[in-house]
C-alpha cells in the first residue's frame, strides 16, 4: 500500500510564461519561491501556506479549461473579490456565499480554473 504525507504541489500548464507570471504575480499577488533557472523560465513555483502552486510550459503539457482546479484559501474573501473586480478578471463561478464557505472561480490567461476560497468559522 502506498502511504502519502501530503500533496507536494499542484501545477498548471501555461503557453506564455510572461503573460502567466503577469497574472499569477501581478493579479493574484503570488511571489516566486526561487529565482528562475532559465531565461525565459519554463517552470515557476509559488509557496502558499504548506503547499506549492507551479506553472510551467511544455509542448507536451497543454492548458485546458476542463482540467483540474486548485482552490486557494484567502484571508479576506471580500478584498480578494474586490481586487479581481478592479483587475477586470471575469468570474466563471460566483462569488458564492455558501453555508460552509465563500468562493469564486476565475480562469488564468490560458483558461485554467482557479478558485479563491474562504472557509467559514463555526
Amino acid at each position: 500500500m502506498i502511504q502519502y504525507e501530503e500533496i507536494a504541489f499542484i501545477a498548471y500548464p501555461v503557453t506564455d510564461m510572461a503573460r502567466a507570471r503577469g497574472f499569477y504575480e501581478g493579479v493574484l499577488g503570488l511571489k516566486p519561491n526561487a529565482a528562475p533557472k532559465s531565461d525565459p523560465p519554463r517552470w515557476i513555483e509559488y509557496d502558499i501556506g504548506p503547499g506549492t502552486l507551479g506553472i510551467g510550459t511544455s509542448p507536451n503539457w497543454l492548458p485546458s479549461p476542463n482540467g483540474a482546479s486548485a482552490a486557494l484559501e484567502v484571508m479576506d474573501f471580500e478584498t480578494a473579490v474586490a481586487t479581481l473586480s478592479e483587475q477586470k478578471v471575469p468570474f466563471v463561478i460566483g462569488p458564492l456565499d455558501l453555508p460552509t464557505c465563500q468562493m469564486v472561480t476565475i480562469q488564468d490567461p490560458d483558461g485554467n480554473k482557479i478558485t479563491l476560497h474562504r472557509r467559514k468559522q463555526g
